[in-house]
């Protein structure tokens, strides 16, 4: 495809004679194939104008960078946003994508709502895929990427390559990294959900508002100017906020959850009731009401999945197929996920939570099934925003019966100095740093009636350790070391 043609379809001058034949892109120069486009950009570690001449020589044929920026023996695009213009002419080449493209920002919930949207469309006879957290999944396998949200050329790649394969329907998760660093621009997003919005990724935002705005890129800018928003109602002011900006670039506007905003289209939760494998909704769609036999536990698990089917029926779907089939949803990895009945009886429940909000909710999930006592094994990641690490153990303790402090991803910092900050909100909690360790002590602490939650890691599968070069990742899935315990007990016994 020709530079040109490139350039044209994204609406970019290119003030250069030369019209190069394209081949490929890459922001990194180490995959620099003759004829790539090449994204030069700054980053915090790395600054990719450092890397233009090592590009060239590999046969970059253009450079998308700062004007600053040095370009000799390539077209140079100039932009005040590379990262922007680089994805917009990166959409042009990765053809085709899926016809129905949603996204979903938020801080938590979002791996949940992207799966249960695909989900439920496979279960309307669409083919469906969902990109995020947990890899790239079709059908019942997922292939990881790294990133909730990957680079810009991964990410285009895999839309087109799922489109090739025939998968018609996608739903993304939008972070606040991707979004700010402009890593899924340039496709046709016809609808975008919003979850909720807690403390999270202060480390890398300067504050609740820098991390708020990030989100909201999804509205402002991300989204088709025909799209459905489809808005979570139980975020508090940040629901309100969330409005303001769907209202302010005129999207449709669907609701979801208990409160309802005046004259908007929505799904409106009249009531929830537990069941013992899961809980009974009551719910109000377009004048009339039906009841829904969800079999997920957990309030989170009834907002995410009722946003999901928001989605799905804000891009066509028909909405008591939809809610026919929230019935029939599986547990997405990691998310209040039943690892394992240990012999004595006690169910151990693995969960991704990993912010205060999340921990909350996944404790208050478990709560009305516990007839002895909830045991928490929790702990908090290295180098990430260390003030949630005392509001995190503040909430485990006065929640949980039984509170166990652990490594999570401790990564450059000092494990012991993570949990020292943790018990601090966590006083009455025992300190016990190894992992596996922990959560052998819970599994042979519960009893009959007893409910054991491991937070934090959810569907990952390894510990790290280390930063930079020192950086190890050691295996480890919290489900199977779970059940390796409830073995151990068995053995025992």
């Amino acid at each position: 495809m020709k530079l040109s043609i490139i350039a044209d379809g994204a609406g970019i001058a290119v003030n250069d004679g030369r019209d190069a034949a394209v081949t490929g892109f890459a922001i990194d120069h180490r995959k620099v194939a003759p004829g790539t486009i090449f994204g030069a950009f700054r980053g915090t570690a790395f600054n990719g104008e450092d890397f233009i001449p090592a590009a060239i020589a590999a046969g970059a044929v253009a450079i998308v960078a700062r004007a600053q920026a040095s370009v000799e023996g390539a077209v140079h695009i100039a932009s005040d946003e590379p990262r922007r213009t680089f994805a917009r002419l990166a959409a042009q080449f990765f053809t085709p994508v899926p016809d129905t493209i949603v996204a979903v920002t938020g801080t938590n919930g979002k791996t949940s709502t992207v799966e249960m949207a695909r989900q439920l469309w496979r279960m309307a006879g669409h083919r469906a895929a969902s990109i995020g957290t947990l890899g790239v999944t079709t059908s019942d396998e997922s292939i990881s990427t790294g990133l909730t949200t990957p680079d810009i050329v991964t990410f285009l790649s895999n839309m087109s390559g799922l489109a090739r394969e025939g998968v018609t329907h996608v739903a993304y998760e939008a972070s606040s990294h991707g979004l700010s660093q402009f890593r899924n621009e340039g496709l046709r997003v016809a609808a975008a959900g919003f979850t909720n919005f807690t403390r999270d990724h202060l480390d890398y935002h300067k504050d609740m508002d820098d991390y708020f705005a990030a989100k909201m890129r999804l509205f402002d800018e991300v989204v088709a100017d025909d799209a459905t928003a489809v808005i979570w109602t139980g975020a508090g002011e940040w629901t309100g906020r969330a409005l303001e900006h769907a209202r302010a670039r005129a999207l449709r506007v669907f609701t979801v959850g208990e409160l309802t905003e005046g004259g908007e289209t929505g799904i409106r939760l009249l009531a929830r009731t537990p069941t013992q494998l899961g809980q009974t909704l009551e719910v109000e769609f377009d004048g009339g009401q039906r009841s829904i036999n969800l079999p997920l536990i957990g309030a989170y698990q009834a907002a995410n999945a009722l946003v999901a089917a928001g989605l799905v029926i804000a891009t066509g779907g028909d909405p008591l197929t939809t809610f026919d089939a929230l019935a029939r949803l599986q547990p997405v990895r990691g998310r209040l996920e039943r690892a394992v009945i240990t012999p004595a009886g006690a169910p151990v429940y693995v969960d991704y939570a990993h912010t205060p909000d999340a921990l909350e909710a996944a404790i208050a999930a478990l709560r009305p099934h516990v007839k002895g006592r909830l045991i928490t094994v929790f702990g908090a990641g290295g180098d990430r925003d260390r003030g949630k690490r005392f509001d995190m153990g503040r909430i485990a303790a006065a929640q949980s019966d039984v509170s166990i402090v652990t490594d999570d991803n401790p990564r450059g910092e000092d494990p012991a100095t993570i949990r020292a900050e943790v018990l601090r909100g966590a006083q009455a909690a025992c300190d016990i740093g190894d992992r596996r360790e922990a959560i052998l002590a819970a599994v042979t602490e519960a009893g009959r009636d007893d409910i054991v939650l491991i937070a934090g890691k959810g569907h990952e599968q390894g510990q790290i350790i280390g930063s930079g070069e020192n950086m190890r990742i050691l295996q480890f899935d919290d489900v199977t070391v779970a059940r390796e315990a409830a073995a151990t007990q068995g053995l025992r016994a």
